[in-house]
């Protein structure tokens, strides 16, 4: 099993779950609301006057068979927006109840 956060500008939040509902990825925990910046390129995402964009963030846990097809679909999204942020970071997972 593995672990994909998935953070991203507001405006993916639609296009992010239609991927996760099209690989049949049910389970997923999302924060609507997380201020951040990128590391190299793009604009902060703060919610104030300044920089009045929020980010989101996605938590999945899913089968390792699906982590690649989940990561190539994210990055054909990104390609066409890469400023406005979109990443997805992958974690084992060793367990759960």
């Amino acid at each position: 099993m593995k672990a994909v956060f998935i953070t991203y500008n507001q405006a993916f939040k639609d296009e992010l779950i239609t991927i996760l509902d099209r690989m049949s990825q049910r389970g997923f925990t999302m924060w609507e609301e997380v201020q951040g910046r990128g590391s190299q390129k793009g604009e902060p995402h703060y919610g104030d006057h300044a920089w009045p964009t929020m980010n989101g963030a996605i938590l999945a846990i899913m089968e390792d068979a699906k982590v690649a097809p989940l990561l190539e679909r994210i990055h054909t999204l990104d390609k066409g927006f890469e400023r406005q942020g979109l990443h997805a970071f992958v974690w084992a997972v060793e367990g759960g109840v």
